[in-house]
């Protein structure tokens, strides 16, 4: 029995899983080259999977001895080279023990007190050349991480007799943003250390086909069918990110559809995004930790709010582009990798003022259950009144902190079963909500009057039209939150109107 995999890397003997060299078709040239080169991919993209396995390929072709080893233990002696090079070495040897047929294992490193020394040692006796996946160099910091890298640069041009004809530095991020304090910077920002390398280049998602052969795989192994359109579902909330397709996947097949006669529909794979979105499994709560960092924020932010980037690096967008969180639209500009991400990233930026909030009577319920939009507009201004100058403060992204709040007001309204879903882009100057609270669906805008800027009245009136006709809707609210230095307190400047947009389309805008 087989299943599919959110932790770890894959085992062939109990996971669905892909052909290494499937997504890396390049590397077998590299490694026919003598090249020594970067592989760098968010966590749980598959990057161990791919290389242990692909390791094994290598050495049972009778080629090559290839060996993925790891640098993390090396992790905990940042500023003892020594220390980590000697933890390190014996992990290797440990790797060498289990991978490796006795013939092909290293000699003793007894003798050996660094790095660059035992694969000399190493290199100069074995049968076969060898290839080296170093994964988790990154998790090496300052003094450590150099004296390693110095040390492959050293013995690259011994290659490959005295040193390994092919080797890969495996982690998150790219050899220019491994950390090390120096010169008033915690990143690398050159390769020099490593300049050896031929290329450095990340792994690629899923397609769609490799989608399908995967959960093909499931379907021989059990009989039960996922029909087209769920997999296709699955590629467009996914986008192939592979954590996202197996714990998918995983979630319908072992939680929501037990039955293997039962075929899994889009119903399902819907089901499995919300409980997902909802739970904040490990991969995506590790977004949240991402969108800490300043560069990442500098980006993100104008995303969420639909405004243009300002000035940044071509190093901090590659950056957000390496870590998966972003992409780069082929209509153009950055766009957020997946929906299932454009969904979560907003949610965990809004946490802290739902954190906030106080006790909220669902006083927009009618007694049936069902949602009253005119009663939850009351409740809004009427919370936004007395709740929102404070709460404005608990948000973390300052120019769309309005938007965390109002959502973060929204998903105390949807807690008792409905969902809320965003679109916001680059440029477009607003974020778009969508409530579904059992028959009622209500179309949202939010729009910013900021300072030297026009009032948004007009295009918001325009925008919400194309929006609501998207959704089928004849109203909806266009918000519009007045964050010009001037403007009133909220108490004050809190007010609504009706209006129309240009079709005919009854919206009632809100002020604030």
């Amino acid at each position: 029995m087989r299943w599919f995999n959110t932790a770890g890397p894959c085992k062939p003997d109990i996971h669905y899983l892909l052909p290494s060299q499937q997504r890396l078709p390049e590397i077998a040239k590299l490694i026919t080259q003598q090249g020594y080169f970067i592989i760098h991919a968010p966590r749980q993209t598959g990057k161990t999977t791919a290389m242990l396995t692909l390791a094994q390929e290598l050495t049972a072709s009778g080629t090559y001895t290839a060996l993925m080893v790891s640098a993390e233990v090396g992790a905990a002696y940042s500023q003892a080279p020594e220390r980590a090079e000697r933890a390190i070495l014996a992990a290797w040897q440990d790797a060498a023990r289990h991978w490796l047929p006795p013939e092909l294992r290293p000699p003793s490193w007894a003798d050996c007190e660094h790095i660059g020394q035992a694969l000399s040692l190493w290199a100069e006796q074995s049968v076969r050349p060898l290839v080296i996946f170093i994964d988790e160099i990154d998790a090496l910091r300052d003094d450590t991480l150099i004296a390693v890298l110095r040390q492959l640069r050293d013995g690259y041009p011994r290659r490959p007799q005295g040193f390994p004809q092919s080797l890969a530095l495996i982690g998150l991020r790219d050899v220019r943003d491994y950390k090390v304090a120096a010169g008033g910077s915690d990143r690398l920002g050159t390769a020099s250390p490593f300049n050896i390398k031929v290329r450095s280049f990340t792994l690629r998602n899923f397609n769609l086909e490799e989608v399908t052969s995967l959960y093909g795989q499931h379907t021989t192994a059990t009989g039960q069918i996922f029909t087209d359109a769920a997999i296709e579902l699955v590629f467009n909330l996914t986008q192939g990110q592979p954590w996202l397709v197996n714990a998918l996947a995983k979630e319908v097949v072992e939680e929501l559809v037990t039955d293997t006669t039962v075929s899994i529909t889009p119903n399902h794979i819907q089901t499995a995004k919300e409980i997902l979105i909802r739970r904040q499994d490990t991969h995506l709560d590790s977004l949240a930790e991402r969108l800490r960092e300043n560069r990442v924020r500098a980006i993100i932010e104008p995303m969420l709010a639909g405004q243009a980037l300002e000035e940044t690096s071509n190093d901090d967008r590659q950056f957000l582009l390496d870590l998966g969180l972003v992409r780069r639209d082929p209509a153009g500009g950055l766009v957020i990798a997946n929906p299932i991400y454009r969904e979560v990233l907003p949610r965990v930026l809004a946490q802290g003022p739902q954190d906030s909030l106080p006790m909220i009577a669902p006083t927009w319920l009618n007694a049936d259950g069902s949602l009253d939009a005119d009663a939850l507009l009351k409740a809004f201004l009427a919370f936004w009144k007395q709740h929102g100058e404070p709460l404005l403060r608990s948000a973390s992204y300052h120019e769309i902190a309005p938007h965390l709040v109002m959502m973060a007001f929204l998903h105390r309204v949807i807690n008792g079963g409905g969902t809320l879903e965003r679109e916001y882009a680059i440029g477009s100057d607003r974020m778009d909500l969508c409530l579904q609270y059992g028959e009622v669906t209500l179309g949202i805008e939010l729009k910013v009057h900021r300072d030297r800027r026009p009032n948004p009245l007009e295009a918001g009136l325009e925008q919400i039209e194309g929006y609501l006709e998207r959704l089928n809707l004849s109203t909806g609210w266009l918000v519009i939150f007045d964050r010009r230095q001037d403007a009133k307190p909220i108490a004050e400047r809190m007010r609504t109107e009706s209006s129309s947009t240009p079709k005919g389309l009854n919206v009632t805008v809100i002020y604030g």
